[in-house]
């Protein structure tokens, strides 16, 4: 599924060549947002935002698309007229002067009020998205020492999206690298400054990764790998998906473990606290 970064990346991309266009038409592949087709069609695209996993696509007239990828979505954006050669099933399609916009795959897609998006199921219930200009580490650490948080295990926390909206599986094991945390370690257990390390990890490590387009690593290798090997996937990351290989700080090997019904990668020494 994708995470923050990857949602936050489409998003820019969407918002390129949609905000400010108007909708000239629109293909809607579900039966549930199909009597929404009249009150998109014609309308201007105000903006584009995400907030956790979820897109949000802003319309001039108090409407706003919102959908979720879940595990199978992806928007794919081409020049008007042409369509991508896919077996997958196209969700929503939205047809600009000179590009479409086409979601493939998602079925969590509906329309709604604007200023009524607050009282979504899924959105009421997230908790500050990662990528939030007024997120600061001193709220982050604030909700780890929360009651609600202080007592699960850090790899649960790292996937709760009430906790922190955007966060996923690699990011969990990276963030918890880089504060030389243990997976299994609750922030009740953290001394002050390890909890503020953590909060302070938590953003750089997911800023960096979208501003990267999806590399957690310091510095981005110059030689990168083709995309989808096993080199590519491994040079991208501190832990995530290199078991059996070397940490890049202390040379011990990777660990690879099953917390939460998902895959998660550490270092023995360096994450041994």
């Amino acid at each position: 599924m994708p995470e923050g970064p990857e949602i936050r990346q489409s998003a820019d991309a969407l918002a390129e060549v949609l905000v400010n266009q108007q909708i000239e038409s629109v293909t809607l592949g579900l039966d549930k947002i199909r009597p929404f087709h009249d009150a998109l069609a014609g309308q201007t695209v105000k903006n584009v935002t995400c907030q956790g996993k979820a897109m949000l696509i802003h319309l001039t007239n108090n409407l706003s698309i919102y959908s979720h990828n879940q595990l199978y979505g992806v928007w794919v954006i081409k020049k008007r007229g042409e369509m991508p050669d896919t077996q997958r099933s196209l969700r929503l399609a939205l047809h600009v002067k000179a590009h479409s916009a086409l979601l493939y795959s998602a079925s969590d897609i509906s329309v709604w009020r604007t200023d009524e998006l607050p009282q979504h199921p899924f959105l009421r219930k997230l908790g500050p998205d990662v990528f939030s200009e007024g997120l600061h580490a001193d709220d982050i650490a604030a909700r780890l020492a929360d009651k609600r948080f202080s007592g699960r295990s850090l790899s649960a926390l790292y996937l709760d999206q009430h906790f922190i909206a955007g966060m996923g599986n690699y990011l969990r094991s990276e963030v918890l690298f880089f504060a030389r945390l243990h997976p299994d370690k609750k922030p009740k257990q953290l001394t002050s400054g390890a909890i503020l390390t953590l909060a302070e990890q938590t953003i750089a490590v997911a800023w960096r990764s979208y501003r990267t387009g999806g590399y957690t690593v310091p510095e981005v290798p110059k030689d990168l790998a083709l995309t989808g090997s096993a080199e590519y996937e491994a040079s991208r990351f501190m832990v995530f998906d290199r078991e059996k290989l070397p940490c890049r700080v202390c040379k011990a090997f990777v660990v690879r473990a099953e917390r939460n019904g998902r895959r998660l990668y550490y270092c023995p020494v360096c994450q041994a606290c």
